[in-house]
């Protein structure tokens, strides 16, 4: 059982930039698909940011141009660059993994297999 660890999360001001990170406990096999989701208290989860074992991406609207996806396949580590970062980005997010190239249906958190327990990004104004 894969074992997913989020960090990097903390508190910023509108404007600035974090890096978060998401260690895996192993290896994980390709095929495969991970992807950031984010969740703020009332509503639903949603996709942010998509990489496959294929090295494709794909990106909410939202975040398109502001953040970036990348991984370190040798470290397990699984990457998200967020940089000019709005109240609006205030959430806890977290990373998910899957045995299987998702494509179109990344947004689709029933897909994943794998969820770390998050971390919280804070934005002030």
């Amino acid at each position: 059982q894969v074992q997913l660890v989020e960090s990097g999360g903390g508190s910023v001001q509108a404007g600035g930039s974090l890096r978060l990170s998401c260690m895996a406990s192993e290896y994980i096999t390709s095929p495969y698909s991970m992807a950031w989701f984010r969740q703020v208290p009332g509503k639903e989860r949603e996709g942010v940011a998509y990489i496959s074992s294929d090295s494709f991406t794909r990106y909410a609207d939202s975040v398109r141009g502001r953040f970036t996806v990348s991984r370190d396949s040798a470290q397990n580590i699984l990457y998200l660059r967020m940089n000019s970062l709005k109240p609006e980005d205030n959430a806890k997010y977290y990373c998910a993994a899957v045995n299987m190239i998702l494509g179109a249906l990344w947004t689709n958190q029933e897909q994943y297999s794998f969820w770390g327990q998050g971390t919280q990004v804070t934005v002030s104004s």
